[in-house]
């Protein structure tokens, strides 16, 4: 990809990102469990369909997932296996085209510095416990997934390692939000 090209999407993904933290900002409401569900059910026989796009979709404006979770627990309440397996589904699809991506948004020449912080998140992520240092930051809800995806793509950490310990500590967090959820609601 030529550097100009490059340098497009970089923009145009930080444009994507400025876009979602004013709206945000002028009206947080519309990112509530609330709201997006009553989105999603506007689409009626396509709400599984825009569920998943949404999931998909969602890492690139580093938007979290979890109140799009919430969202299907209240949209889909008699079939929450289907709301975990949708979600875990487009959760991994997400990860992997930021991991695909991280490259062509400029995040690897990032990493290339010499710097000491660097260097210690280059041999961590790529290290021995890579793969429960990634587990970890999944299940950890307070910090958001999409930055650790941006991060093993930018230094290229191996895919199975990658999306095991991403898939195995997004079952357990999506799972206690939604069953969670779900036994709170009714």
């Amino acid at each position: 990809m030529s550097p100009k090209t490059q340098k497009l999407l970089k923009w145009l993904w930080i444009s994507l990102i400025a876009i979602c933290i004013t709206v945000y900002i002028i009206d947080p409401a519309v990112f509530k469990n609330d709201t997006i569900a009553a989105f999603i059910s506007k689409f009626n026989g396509y709400a599984w369909s825009i569920y998943f796009l949404i999931h998909l979709l969602r890492g690139f404006v580093l938007l979290p997932s979890t109140p799009l979770i919430f969202a299907g627990v209240i949209l889909f309440p008699d079939q929450l296996i289907w709301v975990l397996l949708v979600s875990l589904i487009g959760i991994l699809g997400s990860s992997l085209l930021i991991y695909y991506c991280s490259d062509k948004l400029g995040f690897s020449s990032f990493f290339e510095s010499e710097s000491k912080n660097i260097k210690l998140i280059k041999e961590k992520l790529s290290g021995k416990y890579g793969f429960y240092y990634i587990l970890f930051w999944s299940f950890f809800p307070i910090v958001p997934t999409d930055i650790i995806c941006y991060v093993s793509g930018a230094l290229r950490i191996k895919l199975p390692v990658f999306v095991s310990a991403l898939l195995l500590g997004e079952l357990v967090l999506c799972s206690v939000y939604i069953f969670g959820a779900s036994y709170f609601i009714n």
